[in-house]
C-alpha cells in the first residue's frame, strides 16, 4: 500500500527503518526505481547503527537496487569504517562482523593499526575463525579480503611468510609479494604517483598508505662481506610538525643479524643551547640479555643537490631496549628545520637513511 501511495502521490507515510526497508524491497520487486531512490535517501538520513549498516550492505544485488541504493551502501561502509577505526578497541565486535562488514572496515585509509603486518595477522585470524575449510579461506582471501591487505607496506620479513602461508592461493600470494617488492624498490616520488594513480583508477587501494602507528621503512640487506642493512625512513612535513614540542614517531621494526631494531624521530630540547630541535635515534627491541655491537651512520637528503649527506656516525653496543642517536641531527633550531625554506624537505618529504653494520 505504501508503494502504491508513492506511485500516486510521490510521498510515503512511514518513517522507520524497518518499514522503509519493506517498501524498498517491494519497489525492487516491481521495479519502481524512483521509490527505491526515495527510500534510500530517507534511510540515509536516519541515525545508523552497526545492525542497520550491515542490513544495508546485505540488500539484493539487482541492477536497479544497486544503482538506487549506492549512496546508502556507501554511507553504511563509511559508518562501519569510522566506528571500528580502532580495531583493538572493538576487537570482539569486529571479529564477529560478516564478510561485507569486515571488507568495509579494511577498506579505510584511516584505520588505526600499528602496522600492515599487524593488520595481516588480524585478517588471517578473522578468516580462520569464519571459514574452517582451507579451500574456503583461499577463495575468500583471493577474491575478497586479500585485496584489502596493503602488501606494499608490509615488512620484507612478513612478506616472506606470506609466500609460505597455506591460507593464500599460491599464485595470488606470489603476485601480491612481487608487486609489493617492486613498489618498495621505486623512488618515494614514484611511489606517491603510483598510489595516486591506483586510487583514482581502481576500487583497490593497495598502494595507498594508511595512518600507521609505526612508520613504514624501506630496507636493503647485505650478507657479505659483513652483515649490513640500509634503512630508509620518509616523514611528511605535517608529521614532523606534529612532533613539536616533545613528540616522537617510531618506525616499523627491521631486522639485522636476527635482531629487531627501529628508528625513532623526536622533537626535543638541545641540552647545550636550550632550543627545540630534530633528533634521530636507533633502538634495539627488547629481547633478553643479548648484546650487539653495531657501526651506524645517519644521513638525510638535502637541497640543492638532493643527495644523501652524512649527518652523524658512531658505534654502539646494544642491549635489549637500549637506543642511541643524536638529539640535534641537523645542528639547527626546530624553527629553521621546519621552515618553508628548509633544506631538508623535498616536495614536502623528509628523507632519512640509517646504515647499520654488525661489528665482528
Amino acid at each position: 500500500m505504501e508503494l502504491l501511495n508513492f506511485m500516486y502521490s510521490n510521498t510515503l507515510s512511514t518513517n522507520t527503518a524497518p518499514a522503509l526497508l519493506d517498501v524498498l524491497m517491494a519497489a525492487d520487486k516491481f521495479e519502481v526505481a524512483s521509490c527505491m531512490r526515495h527510500c534510500s535517501r530517507l534511510l540515509r538520513n536516519l541515525p545508523m547503527t552497526p545492525e542497520s549498516a550491515l542490513l544495508y550492505l546485505d540488500l539484493p544485488s539487482s541492477v536497479l537496487m544497486a544503482d538506487a541504493v549506492q549512496p546508502l551502501t556507501d554511507a553504511a561502509k563509511q559508518f562501519l569504517a569510522d566506528r571500528y577505526k580502532d580495531i583493538s578497541k572493538y576487537q570482539d565486535e569486529v571479529m564477529n562482523l560478516p564478510l561485507a562488514g569486515i571488507e568495509a572496515v579494511l577498506s579505510s585509509d584511516d584505520l588505526q593499526v600499528a602496522s600492515e603486518d599487524a593488520l595481516y595477522d588480524f585478517v588471517l585470524k578473522w578468516t580462520r575463525t569464519h571459514y574452517q575449510k582451507l579451500e574456503e579461506r583461499q577463495d575468500i582471501l583471493s577474491s575478497h579480503l586479500g585485496r584489502s591487505i596493503r602488501f606494499p607496506y608490509m615488512t620484507p620479513r612478513k612478506l616472506r611468510k606470506v609466500l609460505t602461508c597455506n591460507d593464500f592461493d599460491h599464485d595470488f600470494a606470489t603476485k601480491a609479494v612481487i608487486d609489493a617488492l617492486f613498489f618498495k624498490a621505486e623512488s618515494a616520488h614514484r611511489q606517491r604517483t603510483h598510489a595516486a594513480e591506483e586510487a583514482s583508477s581502481s576500487t583497490s587501494r593497495r598502494f595507498v598508505e594508511r595512518a600507521y602507528k609505526y612508520r613504514p621503512v624501506k630496507l636493503v640487506e647485505f650478507e657479505l662481506p659483513r652483515q649490513q642493512c640500509v634503512v630508509y625512513l620518509d616523514l611528511k612535513r605535517e608529521e614532523c610538525a606534529n612532533l613539536f614540542p616533545s613528540g616522537r614517531v617510531y618506525s616499523q621494526a627491521f631486522h639485522l643479524g636476527g635482531q629487531g631494531f627501529f628508528l625513532s624521530a623526536h622533537c626535543n630540547m638541545d641540552q647545550q643551547s636550550s632550543f627545540h630541535c630534530f633528533g634521530l635515534f636507533l633502538g634495539m627491541q627488547e629481547k633478553g640479555s643479548v648484546t650487539f655491537a653495531v657501526d651506524y651512520e645517519f644521513a638525510a637528503r638535502s637541497k640543492p643537490t638532493e643527495e644523501y649527506i652524512s649527518k652523524y656516525k658512531g658505534n654502539y653496543t646494544f642491549t635489549g631496549g637500549k637506543a642511541v642517536g643524536y638529539r640535534n641531527l641537523f645542528s639547527i633550531p626546530w624553527t629553521s628545520f621546519i621552515a618553508e625554506d628548509s633544506l631538508y624537505f623535498i616536495n614536502g618529504i623528509l628523507h632519512l637513511r640509517a646504515e647499520l653494520t654488525i661489528k665482528r
